[in-house]
């Protein structure tokens, strides 16, 4: 095992080098041309962590030949390139020229780019994210007017973001410190990241990335960041109890807050029902066929735990509105439910990927895991009363 660390640490700093260049310019050029985008404006965006600047922009001329030059970034950085509502993303490390070649019209899709392996590497994977994009999106068109199963939708929805990570693994674990492993590990669809911080195999890419960082650029913004969502991933699936920490400070997390209707509609949050209870925070969908079975299953766990300070709040992802009301009425336990269904904002910040998803909060209001299978269910709720 020692010699394995010791090869692992050698590699991340073959990679640190690499990524880290000699610094023969403080500038670095992004130039090209974009053919058939005669009279439009070409910008050039700084890609932070929360925010996006556009540093410079020009009009192009006829022969639409460009050149940015900008100020090299201390640590590596990302950027885009942006024609209307088409983006070409590329990142800035040891790279002191960058040549695109581009059409207005699959300015996103179809350029070309030269004297950057990394921005060849992010143009793979933004193809990737954006077949992932369009496939979830038809499948939820067919789900939203009723011509696909739950079932269906979900596994489809699941095969779709696989074939994404197929694509972004080989760069996370292939080169852990390089910005094409950072880039992989955060693209998102519809804000729902593709990588789950809740998921136990998905924890490890972002470990990887976050060790791999803090070891070649332990001062920068993206490595803090990284080692802050590494620590409470880890915190999560490996129940450990330790204090999360926010992505922009070190301040305790306890869990997101839930505030939406019951059948009776009024407004229920979830802080309010986990006041001094451990609690078990449940997405689900009445609809479906295994619902009735897996409320079975809640009730005779709810009915064994609640006198000792266990409760359940449960969010209904329902598109029918009636249908849940119905099926909820008797429901003894709180159970909620999202409007905004499939699309609902709450379940991507939870990184709800399959139903039913379950979490964990223990009776201090901390989220200390999330509950990978049913069969455990029982013993994870018995392990924090």
């Amino acid at each position: 095992m020692k010699y394995k660390y010791i090869y692992r640490l050698l590699a991340v700093c073959c990679a640190c080098i690499v990524t880290g260049g000699c610094g023969k310019s403080d500038e670095f050029t992004a130039k090209g041309v974009v053919a058939g985008a005669t009279g439009q404006t070409l910008y050039l965006e700084n890609t932070g962590l929360s925010t996006v600047t556009v540093i410079d922009s020009i009009k192009l001329k006829p022969d639409g030949k460009f050149t940015f030059r900008q100020k090299r970034p201390e640590y590596p950085d990302f950027y885009r390139l942006k024609l209307k509502n088409q983006l070409i993303h590329f990142s800035v490390d040891s790279t002191e020229t960058v040549t695109f070649t581009a059409d207005a019209h699959n300015f996103a899709t179809s350029y070309t780019v030269e004297g950057s392996e990394n921005g060849k590497a992010i143009k793979e994977i933004t193809l990737a994210q954006l077949d992932a994009n369009q496939e979830i999106h038809k499948l939820r068109d067919s789900y939203g007017m009723n011509l696909i199963p739950d079932t269906t939708y979900q596994e489809n929805v699941l095969n779709a973001v696989k074939s994404y990570k197929e694509i972004a693994l080989k760069y996370i674990f292939g080169a852990p410190a390089s910005p094409v492993a950072y880039f992989a590990l955060f693209q998102q669809i519809d804000g729902l990241w593709f990588f789950d911080l809740y998921d136990r195999t998905d924890s490890r890419a972002y470990g990887a990335v976050a060790t791999s960082y803090k070891a070649c650029y332990p001062e920068s913004p993206r490595a803090k960041q990284l080692e802050t969502l590494a620590l409470q991933s880890m915190r999560v699936t490996r129940g450990e109890r330790r204090n999360a920490l926010n992505l922009n400070d070190a301040k305790e997390v306890s869990f997101i807050d839930i505030d939406l209707p019951d059948v009776n509609n009024n407004r229920v949050k979830l802080s309010d029902v986990a006041q001094g209870k451990a609690v078990l925070v449940n997405f689900t969908a009445y609809q479906t066929e295994w619902s009735p079975s897996f409320n079975m299953s809640l009730n005779e766990i709810y009915n064994r735990y609640r006198e000792r300070g266990f409760d359940i709040y449960q969010v209904s992802l329902d598109n029918d509105a009636h249908f849940w009301k119905n099926a909820a009425s008797n429901i003894p336990w709180t159970s909620v439910r999202d409007p905004q269904s499939i699309y609902s904002s709450i379940a991507a910040i939870y990184n709800v990927r399959q139903l039913p998803a379950l979490f964990l909060l223990n009776k201090k209001g901390e989220m200390v895991k999330r509950i990978e299978s049913i069969d455990t269910m029982e013993d994870e709720v018995k392990s924090v009363l």
